[in-house]
């Protein structure tokens, strides 16, 4: 669990890095690869030693709250010799150098080097040991990086095409805006919530979106968000059977993480549900944001449910959209700050 904390963390302090480089994306290449992969730049006899075992126990250890293990990335590893233009354009990219010529071990977090929007972690050492040590010491920042690159990939692709019937009704009845892909639409509405999913014959995606009073600081406990997600998806997601509706799988603790959301107390929570009187389930994450503008509360949570298929990505579209929240209050800055360099 305190793993899972520092890299949570990390990624939290590690948000705003991609999107402060230089804007030369237009003279690049679109990145290529699936979603998770991950490219090791490495020499062979070094990615089948104690060296790529630490890397491997890193970068592809076990997403946390899923139903089924999957690895945080699918890591394909690349002797230097072959790494050559298509593997170039990869969208994440680990380069991993092991040279006496090196003057001291480090890491370096880099942007948009062979195509865009693509995430590259260059780490030097003069020896293995060396090298191991440097790793392990920058480990949580480095996943922290790589998992906001594909975040904030999904995020812009989804601000390129929003759904504007879903869109709307978020403005309307919880005056916060949200990034929705097209394809997801409402699918129940209620005092200060909505409900928006995309289906298709063999997934479902959801995303839900509620507001309650803010009262007090134990709002931000696991045991007050639980009972609240319950209290709420029992009323407003049903499932398919009469009498089943949506609550949480208390017997696999979901974990919780406090952070600041743009500069707002915020809980990050990771679980599995599953349909109470039926048998369908899967995971979820959401976030519980202090408005205290308006003294509220606003949780957006993604859920997904993929028997047949693995999952992680999946999860990782709904995350995106959730963490693409704007409370009011942020909306009206953006759009100050949006006419300020209009101006200028």
């Amino acid at each position: 669990m305190k793993r899972i904390s520092l890299i949570f963390l990390a990624f939290i302090s590690l948000s705003l890095v991609l999107s402060s480089c230089r804007d030369d994306t237009k003279l690049r290449r679109k990145v290529t690869g699936k979603a998770g992969e991950l490219v090791v730049v490495i020499p062979k006899e070094s990615w089948n030693s104690n060296i790529g075992e630490a890397i491997r126990k890193t970068l592809a250890q076990p997403q946390i709250s899923l139903p089924q293990e999957e690895p945080i990335f699918d890591l394909i590893s690349v002797p230097p010799a072959a790494f050559t233009d298509i593997f170039k354009t990869s969208r994440n990219i680990l380069n991993v150098r092991i040279s006496p010529t090196v003057e001291s071990a480090k890491v370096e977090f880099k942007k948009d080097i062979w195509a865009w929007p693509q995430a590259v972690v260059n780490i030097s050492a003069q020896s293995g040991d060396d090298l191991i040590r440097v790793f392990n010491e920058n480990s949580d920042k480095i996943v922290a990086y790589m998992l906001n690159a594909e975040r904030e990939r999904l995020i812009g692709n989804y601000a390129n095409y929003d759904e504007k019937s879903a869109v709307e009704p978020l403005r309307k009845h919880l005056n916060v805006k949200l990034t929705v892909p097209v394809g997801f639409k409402v699918a129940n509405q209620g005092p200060g919530f909505t409900w928006m999913r995309y289906d298709t014959p063999e997934i479902m995606q959801g995303v839900a979106v509620y507001s309650f009073p803010y009262t007090s600081d134990s709002t931000f406990t696991s045991s007050y968000l639980l009972a609240k997600r319950d209290s709420v998806m029992k009323i407003y997601i049903d499932g398919p059977t009469k009498g089943s509706y949506m609550t949480t799988e208390h017997r696999i603790k979901p974990t919780l993480n406090i952070f600041q959301y743009k500069n707002n107390y915020a809980a990050e929570m990771r679980g599995l549900w599953r349909v109470e009187n039926d048998f369908m389930g899967g995971p979820f994450v959401s976030i519980a944001v202090l408005d205290a503008s308006n003294n509220r509360i606003i949780v957006a949570e993604g859920f997904v449910y993929a028997p047949r298929f693995d999952k992680r990505n999946y999860l990782r579209q709904v995350e995106a959209m959730i963490y693409s929240l704007v409370l009011p209050d942020q909306a009206k800055n953006d759009k100050i700050n949006s006419q300020i360099n209009m101006g200028n």
